[in-house]
């Protein structure tokens, strides 16, 4: 058998999967992408409602991403940026914080805002500086702690943390207490600091299309894998697939007889979209709610972000509850009113994205091509794999395929 012949799968068409069947056709081989749904995309989808654009859950590309240079053709996805700031609600009250160094127009509204001491903007610009400077390699190398630890021995204070970072990165982190890791934090606000929040003018879901759009013909949808054992791929429908190299860009432990369940626990987020009569803000930015026992955290007009689309307010709930939809529904609401003085009409639709993020104990940038290989056919990829981004799923999907072609280029036929 040479290496032309053969025969490379990958099940999972999200951002992971496709990142490895590029990497594999940009050295040579065609892999085949069997995906279950009836869309590419994974978790990163958006649903169109009539002209209304809803993404599955507040998801933002930052295009310095270094795996997104890599993979996108940036400028073909006509991103739209967010505003390197954030309005802040407090008990009624509007705070605009943002970054001064990028945009001088935000440094007397940052000065003032009542949402930390001068002291606290100053270790924020001091913080920034830092980790422009410090690179990706030292920042996941870095020793652990929890965001919350962090900030507190970088000298934050309270009200900075509860009414600035905590609904900022709750929005990002999707968990309320910041206990995500201090490298996950590093590198976020270091993407923040050096490039911009933007979403592709077509939403969320054109970043994945784009990706596919590279694969024409390499991709199966409505293809339901059961089990892969050794060089064979079991379909849900009876056939029997033959692969000398399989890349599980899904979580494995249910497609692989015998491996232990991972125990990967995932954190939730609610997205309610309502219609409303507000104007928005004229520009994308993201409001935060930092009132105290408030389940709403960050919202946006899409309005705001799409040329020409409908008034419509997207409120993101982090924070765990019991309450039905229908309370739900009405809390949110209330809460607009009451924090930020904006009204919502009808409700247009609620998701619940059960699995939006993976959690870690511990952090990493990416794998390394041989960590990836679990059997001698079976190969992973996925975020799940080392952090929660966008990121992370690229440069793991590119891991997979690279420990692949080692092996085929090094003569390891199975």
């Amino acid at each position: 058998m040479t290496s032309k012949d053969v025969k490379i799968h990958i099940i999972g068409a999200g951002v992971s999967g496709l990142a490895a069947a590029i990497t594999l056709k940009k050295a040579g081989y065609n892999a085949h992408i069997l995906e279950q749904s009836t869309t590419v995309g994974g978790r990163v989808k958006t649903t169109m409602n009539g002209s209304m654009k809803l993404d599955h859950g507040f998801q933002v590309l930052l295009d310095e991403y270094p795996a997104a240079k890599e993979f996108l053709n940036l400028d073909s996805l006509n991103l739209v940026k967010f505003s390197p700031a954030s309005i802040v609600f407090i008990d009624g009250k509007k705070h605009l914080i943002g970054d001064a160094q990028r945009d001088m127009s935000f440094a007397w509204s940052t000065l003032i805002a009542g949402v930390g001491s001068v002291s606290d903007k100053w270790k924020v610009f001091k913080l920034s500086r830092k980790l422009k400077q410090k690179n990706l390699i030292d920042i996941f190398n870095s020793p652990e702690k929890t965001t919350l630890d962090y900030l507190l021995d970088y000298g934050f204070s309270k009200k900075m943390i509860d009414c600035f970072f905590k609904p900022f990165y709750t929005g990002i982190f999707l968990e309320t207490e910041l206990q995500t890791s201090s490298r996950m934090f590093e590198f976020v606000f270091k993407m923040f600091s050096e490039g911009n929040a933007t979403i592709p003018a077509a939403g969320i879901k054109a970043i994945p299309e784009q990706m596919a759009g590279q694969l024409d013909g390499q991709i199966k949808l409505n293809t339901t894998v059961k089990e892969v054992i050794a060089d064979k791929i079991y379909l849900e429908n009876g056939e029997i697939l033959h692969s000398d190299y399989t890349v599980i860009a899904t979580p494995a432990d249910v497609l692989v007889p015998n491996l232990p369940e991972s125990g990967k626990e995932w954190h939730s987020v609610q997205t309610l979209y309502y219609d409303t009569d507000e104007h928005g803000f004229d520009q994308p930015i993201i409001g935060l709610i930092a009132g105290e026992d408030c389940l709403s955290n960050n919202f946006h007009f899409l309005n705001d972000v799409f040329e020409n689309h409908p008034k419509v307010i997207s409120v993101s709930v982090v924070a765990k509850h019991n309450l039905t939809k229908d309370q739900l529904e009405e809390r949110v609401r209330k809460e607009l009113i009451e924090q930020a003085n904006i009204k919502a009409g009808d409700l247009i639709k609620m998701m619940e994205i059960k699995k939006a993020l993976p959690t870690f104990d511990s952090i990493q940038y990416a794998m390394n091509p041989t960590e990836t290989q679990l059997t001698q056919n079976i190969f992973l990829a996925g975020d799940q794999l080392s952090n929660g981004s966008l990121n992370a799923a690229m440069l793991n999907g590119k891991a997979a395929a690279q420990a692949v072609i080692s092996n085929i280029e090094n003569g390891i036929f199975v």
